[in-house]
């Protein structure tokens, strides 16, 4: 979060990235909280010491038996006065850190300013687009061909927005999400199996509240919420600790089934497995100290790409602009499939540093050998998502005749089986 002493002291550099951003935020109106707040502590503390002074004076006038209500009653009126104050400086501050809940992290400089997607700049791509001799088809129909995808019984059960994966479909799912396992522990990541289900605090922690309420399931008294993303358990793994410098980088993955609501994406993907109500991921964290986070940001691209590359698949690594970075994001990578049935690039990874932006929120901090005390940089990452990789794998390895081709790196995950057969 952006934390009050950068409120005070470097208001301008806020504006500027909120500019950036397109971001609509009064900071003026909260530096004159804030100045109030501070003004209010100051009458606070003249308060209290006149109040002490008084008291002193209180008990010499008692100890030479003289009268002292005068003194006791201005010092009671001060008691009130002290009350009022302390009950002004708590809602005002109260009111302080609920708004800059609210501001977005700062774009990094290297992040291209525009306004949408559209003005996200392709950095590199992997791998030819696969030319076929035959009209290559969109994943729903490939799954439902081959008894692989069920859409039909998954919305009697739970509604539009869920899949049944089945037999051959089911193992893929399965052997995806191992495979992305065992990637992560070959590039140094340490796996951790967290609950699916975190308290607020801890969604704030991480900050996708309160950007992101009305995205996420939560229980009925609203005090534990689904992952709708791993990365919202893992960035709360160190909170309220101080970690060593000699640990970092500290590296994480972490599968989980994810959930969201998909709350004003109404029409937007409604056929097949590109936008659900709940899916699959693998995600990768990075705990690091600040001047090795943007080096790490390019390392865990890297760790995203060598995913695909042994799966085959093509992609692209898109740099997204300001106006279509997260909320939590200094600098965000994409990494985009291509699949041939849709005829679409589909985000498979978003990678983000994220600097102190969710340390400050989870008070996560390490000592330097100096004993100095600085907050680390979070880095998260898409390791992959299963459901844009699955439509790009059915896509991009089917056959005229309706099977598929399991990919090399899958098949000692899918029991040696190279082909998914017609049915």
């Amino acid at each position: 979060m952006i934390d009050r002493k950068t409120l005070r002291e470097n208001p301008e550099k806020i504006k500027e990235g909120l500019l950036k951003r397109g971001y609509k935020f009064n900071i003026d109106e909260l530096l004159e909280k804030e100045k109030l707040f501070r003004e209010t502590l100051t009458s606070l503390n003249n308060l209290k010491t006149e109040r002490n002074k008084l008291t002193d004076e209180i008990k010499r006038l008692k100890s030479e038996n003289r009268n002292a209500d005068v003194l006791i009653e201005k010092s009671k009126n001060i008691g009130k006065k002290i009350e009022e104050l302390e009950n002004k400086a708590k809602e005002l501050e109260k009111e302080i850190e609920e708004k800059l809940l609210e501001i977005p992290n700062i774009p990094h400089e290297t992040v291209p300013v525009g306004k949408s997607s559209e003005e996200n700049v392709v950095v590199r791509e992997w791998g030819k687009v696969k030319e076929f001799d035959f009209e290559p088809k969109p994943h729903w129909e490939i799954g439902e061909k081959l008894g692989i995808l069920d859409f039909k019984r998954a919305g009697r059960m739970s509604g539009s927005r869920f899949v049944i994966y089945k037999g051959y479909g089911a193992m893929l799912e399965r052997a995806l999400i191992q495979f992305f396992l065992d990637m992560a522990r070959e590039n140094g990541y340490t796996e951790i199996f967290p609950p699916i289900l975190v308290k607020d605090e801890s969604a704030y922690g991480s900050a996708h509240l309160p950007k992101f309420d009305e995205e996420m399931y939560k229980t009925l008294d609203e005090r534990l919420y689904l992952l709708p993303t791993a990365e919202m358990a893992l960035a709360n793994l160190h909170r309220d600790e101080i970690l060593k410098e000699e640990e970092l980088p500290i590296y994480y993955t972490a599968y989980t089934p994810c959930f969201r609501r998909e709350a004003g994406s109404y029409g937007k993907d409604v056929r097949g497995i590109i936008r659900q109500h709940q899916f699959n991921k693998v995600e990768l964290f990075k705990f690091t100290k600040p001047e090795e986070s943007y080096e790490e940001l390019e390392k865990m691209v890297r760790d995203a790409e060598k995913i695909l590359q042994r799966l085959e698949i093509p992609y692209r690594v898109v740099l997204l602009c300001t106006g279509d970075m997260g909320f939590a994001a200094s600098k965000t990578y994409d990494i985009e499939v291509y699949a041939p049935g849709v005829k679409r690039w589909l985000e498979a990874s978003s990678v983000s540093n994220c600097e102190d932006f969710q340390a400050k929120r989870t008070n996560t901090r390490f000592r330097r050998k100096n004993g100095k005390i600085e907050y680390v940089h979070t880095l998260n990452g898409s390791g992959l998502a299963t459901p844009r990789t699955f439509i790009a794998l059915l896509e991009n390895y089917q056959n005229k005749d309706g099977s598929i081709i399991v990919p090399q790196a899958l098949r000692p995950y899918m029991g040696g089986i190279e082909r998914i057969p017609p049915q």
